[in-house]
């Protein structure tokens, strides 16, 4: 059941991966953004990220025992994207402890649901390497909490690729998986 839902939102996390990859490039083509402005593009990120995250979430609740986890995800990514919208003037340590929390959460929920997934779906280890890059982007960021800011937003940027990369990579491998049977 799980499986026939993800195939039938296979778009959801391509368009997830398609905002990160823009954000990213953004990021990069304008490295000299101010930390606000920044701010605001990651707020805008994780806002859609969460809608999506609970599209997801209400979408599989009829197959997908933990679908509840998944919708506070989304909600707290909904949250943390209207803190950024609410104080773009926060400090850069309050800034960094939200984006390295944030991709955090979502690296661990990554890595669970394919450990579940594994029986079910080849390709799953898409989904583990894109959990394993948001765990990872968040240990670089809380390693040092003082980075320069060109240093920060090329390492978001980054981290926004490859998940978005990851994402599209895996969104497709679920669109292309056989119909099952109905039983």
């Amino acid at each position: 059941m799980i499986i026939e839902t993800l195939k039938r939102h296979w778009w959801v996390p391509v368009i997830r991966g398609i905002a990160a990859i823009v954000f990213g490039i953004i990021a990069f083509a304008y490295p000299g953004l101010t930390i606000a402005t920044l701010v605001l593009f990651f707020g805008a990120w994780v806002l859609i990220d969460g809608i999506f995250r609970i599209v997801g979430a209400i979408g599989g609740r009829a197959s997908d025992p933990e679908w509840g986890f998944h919708l506070i995800i989304g909600i707290i990514g909904i949250i943390i994207g209207f803190l950024t919208f609410h104080a773009p003037a926060i400090t850069a340590l309050a800034l960094i402890i939200y984006i390295a929390a944030w991709a955090l959460m979502i690296g661990v929920s990554e890595v669970a649901f394919a450990i579940k997934l594994r029986r079910e779906i080849k390709g799953e280890w898409f989904l583990i390497l894109m959990g394993l890059a948001s765990i990872l982007f968040a240990v670089l960021v809380l390693w040092n909490p003082v980075p320069g800011a060109l240093a920060l937003i090329w390492l978001i940027a980054c981290y926004a690729v490859v998940f978005g990369f990851l994402g599209i990579i895996f969104g497709f491998r679920l669109r292309s998986l056989p119909t099952l049977p109905a039983s």
